[in-house]
């Protein structure tokens, strides 16, 4: 049985992400129509958002602490703030900032935190191996730190996934992959991709537990996630865990959606998570104060880091090359070694 506490912990976290999605969304189009330039406009690049997806990141997150490592794909906002990743921070990454977790050089799909042991990457699936090689890195400190993927159905296909599973398997790591199915890889169904049904079912291969969670609901997830973290963290080994999401937007902003029938859209509004959520809190006794008093604290926070960020400058063109190495250890020299080439006799 949840607590109500816990349930309003997630509401909260899931309105958090599902406004800051909205207000990015608003900041995006800012300046790109009516012709649609991803040049123009306060944000730079191209913008995938998660919105209808919160269920999937609150029910697993809530679950971690700041040692235990989470990757997530290109559209990772929902996941991050559940993580607990520096929303202002995060704000002016996305934003081209320099104050922003990457220094503004990242952009919103190469988010990186390492104060909640946070990352995600634009290539498909490749949270997957650094997942499995943290969950390594802890069982061999003899840590009881656990790591998370979170990847979308498209890459379950992937041979990163693929080895990533069969490696953690192998070495009984301590790592949950979580497949939020949308039933859309960019534009291409489901079905016309794989024969597999439910993703779970890929676990019997590697000789894992899976776990399917039919409906995006918070609650539900979160029992399940507790499940398999819990086996994680007691040293039993891997889980994959898939979640039905329902997006309510398209892969990218700006994307016509030609390839997506209105009923789709239509059942993505209506299967709304947080809806369900938020039901079930009325359930609880939680009256319409106490729930318009963690609406009005989700969005006030993300106003505030919005306003923030919009304020932070740019980096410096001069500071473009910093970072890109790493620096060397101390005591090891950056100096080119000396050495003679030896003559060569192009007679020989």
């Amino acid at each position: 049985m949840v607590s109500q506490d816990k349930l309003c912990e997630l509401y909260a976290d899931m309105l958090t992400a599902r406004y800051y999605e909205e207000r990015l969304q608003e900041e995006y189009l800012e300046g790109k129509q009516p012709a649609f330039d991803i040049s123009a406009g306060p944000i730079p690049g191209e913008l995938h958002l998660a919105a209808g997806q919160e269920a999937a990141a609150v029910g697993v997150c809530h679950h971690l602490r700041a040692d235990d490592t989470v990757t997530a794909p290109h559209r990772p906002h929902h996941v991050a703030i559940a993580k607990g990743v520096d929303l202002k921070r995060m704000s002016a990454e996305i934003f081209g900032r320099k104050t922003g977790l990457g220094k503004g050089k990242g952009g919103h799909m190469h988010l990186f935190d390492p104060d909640v042991s946070f990352a995600c990457s634009g290539i498909i699936a490749e949270g997957c191996p650094p997942a499995a090689g943290a969950a390594l890195a802890a069982t061999k400190r003899n840590e009881d730190a656990v790591a998370v993927a979170f990847l979308g159905e498209g890459a379950i296909d992937q041979g990163a996934f693929l080895e990533s599973l069969n490696f953690a398997s192998v070495h009984d790591l301590p790592v949950v992959f979580v497949v939020e199915d949308n039933d859309w890889a960019i534009s291409m169904p489901k079905e016309r991709v794989t024969d597999v049904e439910d993703g779970s079912d890929r676990a019997a291969g590697f000789d894992m537990p899976g776990i399917r969670v039919d409906q995006d609901d918070a609650i539900a997830v979160y029992e399940a996630a507790g499940e398999a973290i819990g086996r994680a963290r007691d040293r039993n080994g891997p889980t994959l865990l898939e979640v039905q999401v329902h997006r309510r937007m398209g892969h990218f902003m700006g994307d016509p959606q030609t390839y997506r029938s209105d009923a789709d859209e239509e059942a993505a509004l209506a299967r709304d998570s947080i809806d369900r959520l938020e039901a079930e809190l009325r359930d609880h006794g939680v009256d319409d104060d106490e729930l318009d008093a963690i609406r009005d604290e989700a969005e006030s926070r993300v106003d505030e880091a919005i306003a923030w960020a919009k304020e932070q400058p740019h980096p410096d063109p001069d500071d473009a090359y910093d970072d890109v190495f790493v620096n060397p250890p101390s005591g090891v020299t950056t100096e080119e070694p000396e050495f003679e080439l030896a003559e060569v006799n192009a007679d020989e």
